[in-house]
């Protein structure tokens, strides 16, 4: 098992031996309950699907219910599907917690929806240096300028940047050290940044490059 679902609740910081600041991110991951175990005779692979965040049963739709209740867990309002390399050792039901997965002094990798910015420019956005400032230049210093479409090949390019709605992209952040579990409240305590608001969903898996 190699990762949980939680939610980010925002930063603080630790102090090591020698009284240095540790800037941390703290996220609650878990309880998850085990909702489908994926087998290689039945599926092709193995696999296991976690829930969190329990919700209300008049919440959830009726194959939805239905599948909660196959599996006799409570309805949640948020699944993921996560590979092992033997699902046999999982049970339906079965409660998976924050110091099953993470310890201190691996890496983790945290994915999520990162904070939205709203409409932005190409400056804000991309980074562009702007145009000139001198005299005869209009008012045009945050314009993003030519876009290189002419006759040939008459459409602008897919991709191409420009202005457009910033943030809101899911995001992960990769090899972020583990200083604290906290596993009687179920927080882990990450050094840096993890992406999204307070109180965003955030799945939290072990570093998949950590030798690198």
């Amino acid at each position: 098992m190699n990762a949980l679902i939680g939610e980010k609740l925002g930063m603080t910081q630790l102090f090591d031996e020698e009284s240095r600041t540790i800037p941390v991110t703290v996220v609650k991951l878990g309880p998850c309950r085990v909702v489908q175990v994926k087998t290689a005779e039945t599926d092709g692979y193995d696999a296991i699907q976690i829930s969190y965040r329990e919700l209300d049963a008049r919440k959830v739709n009726k194959p939805m219910a239905g599948h909660f209740a196959k599996a006799n867990v409570p309805p949640s309002r948020h699944l993921i599907e996560v590979r092992v390399p033997d699902a046999s050792e999982y049970q339906v039901g079965q409660e998976i917690n924050v110091a099953d997965v993470l310890e201190v002094g691996q890496k983790a990798d945290v994915a999520g929806l990162s904070k939205g910015k709203g409409f932005a420019g190409v400056m804000k956005r991309h980074n562009f240096a702007g145009q000139q400032a001198s005299h005869g230049v209009h008012r045009v210093h945050r314009a993003p300028g030519a876009i290189g479409a002419c006759a040939t090949p008459a459409r602008v390019f897919k991709g191409m940047p420009m202005a457009g709605r910033m943030g809101n992209e899911k995001t992960t952040v990769m090899n972020l050290d583990i200083v604290k579990v906290d596993a009687e409240r179920g927080l882990a305590m990450l050094r840096g940044s993890v992406p999204g608001n307070k109180g965003s969903v955030v799945v939290v898996r072990k570093a998949v490059k950590a030798g690198g």
